[in-house]
């Protein structure tokens, strides 16, 4: 009796000992992989975009800047935004061509970003300055020329978009790209890449 009482208390305290020993294996490994992370974070952190980079990947517009019927040109990042302030005639002209067979369909508003108070500024359309073709820039008021729907025409290969960036006619298959942007003001946005 006295036999089974010392190999049940022998079995007890070889388990306790395990787990002690489990345990420090684990916290052991949890500190060897903590500091692996802090000396490898310094060298992860340098493969990221450097701060000029960063700012340099949007750009604040100020849109009251921009005459009625024209347009201006933002470079951010390398790449190329169109600013436009449409006339009441080319926001009609769009919203009237919603209905129109297009390759790219979409309406005039969901090209469009509400502002804070929940409401679309027709007046600004903002998009890409990248021809969906072959990645040109296309021509506008700013150049003195507008394509046969009164939006863009892209000189390399003659694709024609309308005054909301759809494309009407050519070979791009796509309507200009509709940047990420937000209202910070009614009078100002945000375009980001």
């Amino acid at each position: 009796m006295s036999e089974h009482g010392s190999k049940a208390a022998t079995a007890d305290t070889a388990h306790a000992g395990e787990t002690r020993r489990d345990f420090i294996h684990i916290a052991a490994g949890v500190a060897a992989a903590g500091g692996v992370a802090m000396v490898a974070w310094p060298f992860v952190q340098q493969l990221g975009p450097a701060g000029d980079t960063k700012a340099a990947s949007a750009a604040e517009v100020d849109l009251s800047k921009v005459p009625e019927g024209s347009e201006i040109r933002v470079g951010i990042g390398g790449l190329p935004f169109f600013v436009r302030h449409r006339t009441a005639a080319e926001i009609a002209r769009a919203k009237a061509d919603d209905t129109a067979t297009m390759r790219d369909p979409a309406t005039d508003e969901s090209r469009l970003v509400k502002m804070a108070d929940g409401s679309y500024n027709a007046a600004f359309l903002i998009t890409s300055g990248a021809c969906t073709h072959l990645g040109c820039v296309p021509v506008g008021p700013a150049q003195g020329s507008v394509g046969e729907f009164g939006g863009w025409y892209c000189p390399c290969h003659g694709s024609h978009y309308d005054t909301s960036g759809r494309i009407r006619k050519g070979p791009a298959p796509k309507n200009l790209a509709i940047p990420e942007y937000a209202y910070i003001s009614p009078t100002m946005i945000k375009i980001s890449l």
